[in-house]
């Protein structure tokens, strides 16, 4: 699919001609006469604290969009028909901003949100913007709740852009009216205790996150919702997550929401990590490849196993030391030796962050 890093053709999206996109230069402010209490960002839980402010871009097809607006934090007010509740047209994404030691604020990678975020707007047929405008607008937005951005190395703010379709309408159709809007939450350490400890994972094949054709490469609700029941049946069985499969073999597609990585030795004797998304590392063979519970299985009754850990934005690294697969428990021995690579990815992720 083509990249929407500048901006998406309309055409791509249903229409004929270059869609039009709101200004940051149009930006309009109205802060807030009220400002809250900032929270001990040792005693935060994810997602629920907010700041004081949000950034809210209307558009129609009728009038296109309109200026983008910071406002107080306020409850939305929706029609109840919105296309959003009814059919899931509505998309998401996450990322976060980090108080440097020496001061400054940074986002980590926003131009890469950016452009998922344009993608997953083709596939909702909700209307193309320019990337770099919204990026600007959601860097006056954390300049103007800069106080919130925890000053500890170990807090960040949680930056979460949201596109709704709005349209009042019961008809599945592409929307005629939606909201474009960023709230901010500052966010502690995924673990409490500021350390990452492992998780057990539950893998069943009844269930499937991604598919071919589908909206995997989407970061859209009904990703999420669609999920829950199995996280559900994963806590019942033990487990802290769920390793989700795909396919008669087992393809292994990612741990939770966060993708997956096994470090282990080849059949050749050869230190390789398999990776389910890109990277590139010197000293390893880093591999994108098809991994299933068979692949998994064999190496660790070859005792080829070192590591195995996710990696996504809200916990940044967590390891992995066991697999319930088909009645049985698999130890995956991260921790038995040191997870060292996990240790090490994380230390590296979190120095470049501030």
């Amino acid at each position: 699919m083509k990249d929407c890093r500048n901006g998406c053709s309309a055409a791509e999206a249903g229409s004929q001609e270059l869609a039009e996109t709101f200004k940051a230069e149009d930006l309009v402010i109205t802060p807030a006469t009220v400002l809250k209490e900032k929270p001990d960002p040792d005693s935060l839980v994810f997602g629920t604290v907010f700041t004081d402010h949000m950034l809210e871009v209307q558009w129609s097809a009728e009038s296109g969009w309109e200026k983008p607006h910071i406002k107080p934090f306020e409850t939305l007010s929706l029609h109840p028909a919105a296309s959003a509740l009814h059919y899931a047209v509505q998309l998401f994404e996450g990322l976060k901003a980090f108080r440097g030691v020496d001061n400054k604020i940074r986002l980590f990678r926003p131009d890469l949100n950016m452009s998922r975020m344009c993608r997953s707007a083709v596939r909702a047929t909700l209307p193309m913007f320019d990337q770099g405008e919204l990026l600007e607008c959601i860097q006056r937005l954390v300049l103007v709740d800069q106080e919130w951005v925890p000053y500890s190395p170990s807090a960040s703010l949680y930056i979460r852009p949201t596109f709704v379709g709005i349209e009042p309408s019961l008809g599945v159709k592409k929307p005629t009216k939606a909201l474009l809007y960023v709230i901010l939450s500052p966010v502690g350490p995924y673990f409490s205790s500021g350390t990452f400890k492992p998780v057990s994972l539950w893998a069943n094949p009844k269930y499937v996150r991604a598919w071919e054709g589908g909206t995997g490469d989407c970061k859209m609700g009904g990703n999420y919702g669609s999920s829950l029941l199995a996280q559900c049946e994963a806590l019942e069985s033990g487990c802290q997550q769920v390793l989700w499969l795909y396919g008669k073999d087992h393809q292994i597609t990612e741990v939770g929401t966060m993708n997956l990585f096994l470090y282990w030795t080849n059949e050749d004797g050869g230190s390789i990590v398999c990776n389910l998304l890109h990277s590139k590392q010197g000293e390893f063979k880093v591999t994108e490849r098809y991994l299933t519970m068979e692949h998994v299985q064999a190496a660790l009754e070859g005792g080829r196993v070192k590591e195995m850990f996710g990696s996504g934005t809200a916990c940044v690294v967590c390891p992995v030391s066991d697999i319930l697969f088909q009645g049985q428990k698999l130890h995956i021995p991260t921790m038995e030796n040191g997870s060292r690579l996990a240790s090490r990815i994380l230390g590296k992720l979190t120095d470049i962050q501030p």
